[in-house]
């Protein structure tokens, strides 16, 4: 004790409802907040060491098993940067199909984030299965939703969990028309449960917290992006993606396996559907910006807690525009370009569900990739989650250890973190005498 005030230290070893294993750690001392860490102890898993020395083509299969939630990310990434630095141009088709089986992820990533891992924090459960007990119809239909994005990525994939069908040039192989046709029944049905399960989640209470987040994302001037686009910031950023490395910078901090990243210029920023939205709120499509409204939202969102209004706004986007794409649908001549190896070196940035997801390779003449580079959208947000605890912990210093730690656990799961794919491998140095 200290002028009638004692040190407080919470610890949560285990944070719950989020993917990969990572733990908090708050101390408050003298009644004021003395530290705030989000720590991140998962294995690094040395993807970027794996891919050097494959060929150029193993990469979208390599990068796909980085994650169970958001393969389709990382082969994105993964492909479009290769295409690049070998000059390919792909068929609008096979573009399309890569933004169909992007809105899969998005709808099956989204209704998982929405109802299994963060609405418990609002309706007072401890998971997803207490839910079930007194919503049962609910529970099944959001079940139901993830599975029509799941079954999107496995007719385009090849398969739902590491999908094997995107290459570079396009895919192995590509749909018929009669392929796509079963799945706008359910679609149909999946954009009305989205836009209701919008005005379910619209009715929570959400903690007053807004700050003044400077924003990332891609931004495309005919479409609410995916797979293309330039790098822009609420604060004026506007680059292409090889400058990306020009302007933010990665740092190794010692409590964690993940690198935090900052701007060069202002430090931390935000990736992920609140940026996504704030940015491009205009490109959503219009029954998504219906529901954004009819939720309270406005065009721009800086509530983090609202981040699950959000989420549902993208995944009514995400329906709406997998109808227009398969309404649209026409196979290509062929299902991929040709490709022939060469040196060179490129960079690409799509939006996985949590945000941006950069990959930089370097080729030899041969295809070898010499050099990869990832950077994951956990890690570009672990240092804003951090500061958003710094912030929003002080005014509520006087609740209980249990209350507090309760909202500080879903302060982060606001974020969605994907921890496992956040990990990397910080430097290893070996002296042999």
């Amino acid at each position: 004790m200290k002028n009638g005030k004692k040190t407080r230290t919470l610890k949560v070893d285990y944070l719950a409802r989020v993917e990969g294993e990572g733990a908090l750690y708050v101390k408050i001392k003298d009644g004021a907040l003395a530290d705030v860490q989000l720590r991140i102890f998962e294995p690094p898993r040395f993807f970027e060491a794996f891919l050097r020395g494959r060929k150029f083509s193993e990469a979208p299969d390599i990068t796909a098993r980085i994650c169970g939630i958001c393969p389709i990310a990382y082969q994105m990434s993964a492909v479009h940067a290769m295409e690049r630095a070998l000059g390919v141009e792909i068929d609008p088709q096979v573009r399309a199909l890569r933004r169909l089986i992007y809105c899969g992820e998005w709808i099956e990533s989204h209704v998982l984030h929405v109802f299994m891992l963060h609405a418990p924090d609002f309706l007072g459960y401890e998971d997803a299965i207490q839910i079930a007990r007194d919503h049962k119809d609910l529970v099944e239909n959001v079940l139901k939703l993830k599975k029509l994005g799941n079954d999107i990525v496995a007719l385009l994939g090849g398969r739902e969990i590491h999908p094997i069908n995107a290459r570079v040039g396009g895919f192995y192989k590509v749909p018929a028309k009669k392929d796509l046709a079963p799945l706008k029944e359910r679609l149909k049905w999946g954009l009305e449960f989205a836009r209701a399960a919008v005005q379910f989640t619209a009715g929570f209470a959400f903690p007053e917290f807004e700050r003044d987040y400077e924003f990332v994302a891609l931004r495309h001037p005919g479409e609410y992006p995916f797979n293309e686009g330039r790098l822009v910031s609420s604060k004026g950023l506007d680059i292409d993606a090889g400058e990306y490395e020009n302007h933010f910078q990665e740092i190794h901090v010692e409590r964690s396996n993940a690198l935090h990243s900052v701007l060069k210029a202002r430090g931390a920023y935000f990736v992920g559907p609140m940026a996504r939205y704030s940015l491009n709120f205009d490109k959503l499509g219009p029954l998504a910006q219906e529901s954004a409204r009819s939720a309270g939202l406005g065009p721009v969102c800086r509530n983090p807690f609202k981040s699950i209004l959000v989420r549902g706004v993208e995944t009514v986007h995400a329906v709406e525009e997998a109808l227009r794409l398969i309404d649209r649908y026409e196979p290509p001549e062929k299902p991929a370009e040709d490709v022939r190896p060469r040196a060179g070196a490129a960079c690409a940035i799509t939006e996985a569900p949590r945000g941006i997801l950069y990959h930089r390779y370097k080729l030899d003449e041969s295809g070898t990739i010499l050099d990869a580079k990832i950077v994951p959208p956990t890690s570009q947000n672990q240092k804003i989650i951090e500061d958003d605890l710094r912030e929003f912990i002080p005014p509520r210093l006087d609740l209980t250890d249990e209350k507090l730690t309760w909202q500080c656990e879903q302060a982060i799961r606001n974020y969605d973190p994907c921890i496992s794919c956040a990990t990397h491998f910080l430097k290893l140095n070996v002296e042999r005498e």
